[in-house]
């Protein structure tokens, strides 16, 4: 699970329907940077996802940086 100050940090990007900038690393191992709207945020089988604008679905446990704020700095908590 990711930090509950994140996931609210995500909710409250995807209410702005602003393009951010979304660092992530993929299935494969590599990083990857993209800009797009975050449209919504969803728990499927017990991983949590948020789905772009483009249409595609980042697990939220891959995200590195979003708009600027890093995953790391946030403390992980238990829901």
């Amino acid at each position: 699970p990711i930090s509950c100050e994140f996931y609210d940090e995500l909710e409250a990007i995807s209410t702005l329907r602003k393009k951010v900038e979304i660092e992530y690393t993929e299935e494969s191992g590599v990083n990857s940077i993209i800009s797009d709207k975050i449209i919504n945020l969803y728990n499927r089988e017990k991983i949590e996802y948020l789905v772009l604008e483009s249409g595609q679905e980042i697990r939220l446990d891959r995200l590195q940086k979003v708009d600027g704020k890093k995953l790391s700095d946030y403390e992980s908590c238990d829901l």
